[in-house]
């Protein structure tokens, strides 16, 4: 399983010969779009975590590029099959088993509406279990107890945890969040974008040292293997 960094929460995943996209927001943010070109990026889902315009803003470009099927909570599915993609629909604590593994839409604390102000149904997160490695894309939230469940059903390899605060986690939070799903390898996300969410890169990456916890900050098009 390959991860790869595009800024704020967009990721791609390749597992096996299938391509995922996670959350593109890349055009819109000045750290990424003369870096990313999302023409060329490959997908055959496209993985939406809540409604928010830096999570949703170059989803419809790359699914009319690419084909690909947008999965998401039961609201932003439907808004988008409205406008003629294929979708699929999930909702939290189901499971699915597409080509590339097992999905399960887990729950996140955050607000979720489109930009224009219409109802994007309730924010989620992703466990996702494929090649015989799992990972936790948690999209924006708040620290929750239901992070404890994870490790109930999967035994996790990466945990994608926000960390830039004010409208998610903190380092501080993040870490008591990777004590609940018993995962210490972190990749973190949703920092430096916008000046509310600005961070400190070595000053969080010791405090996950610290507590004998391995932080990774990429580079914007930079991946790691697990």
């Amino acid at each position: 399983m390959k991860v790869t960094f595009y800024g704020q929460n967009s990721l791609s995943l390749e597992i096996g010969n299938k391509h995922i996209i996670v959350d593109p927001f890349i055009t819109g943010n000045d750290l990424a779009k003369d870096k990313v070109d999302i023409m060329a990026l490959k997908a055959d889902y496209i993985l939406l975590t809540h409604a928010h315009q830096d999570h949703i803003l170059d989803a419809e470009a790359i699914a009319k590029n690419t084909g690909a099927t947008i999965v998401s909570n039961f609201e932003i599915a439907n808004h988008y099959e409205e406008k003629g993609f294929e979708v699929h629909p999930m909702n939290h604590g189901g499971n699915w088993q597409f080509d590339f593994g097992n999905v399960k839409y887990v729950n996140a604390i955050h607000t979720s509406s489109f930009p224009d102000g219409s109802y994007g149904g309730q924010p989620g997160g992703f466990v996702i279990e494929g090649e015989h490695k799992n990972i936790y894309i948690a999209g924006d939230t708040a620290l929750t107890m239901d992070m404890k469940l994870i490790p109930l059903h999967t035994k996790l390899d990466l945990a994608i945890l926000p960390i830039g605060d004010n409208f998610t986690m903190g380092v501080d939070d993040a870490i008591i969040a990777s004590d609940f799903v018993q995962c210490d390898k972190i990749l973190g996300v949703h920092y430096d974008t916008f000046g509310y969410i600005e961070i400190d890169h070595e000053e969080a990456k010791k405090k996950f040292y610290d507590v004998n916890k391995d932080l990774m900050l990429l580079d914007i098009g930079e991946s790691i293997e697990l």
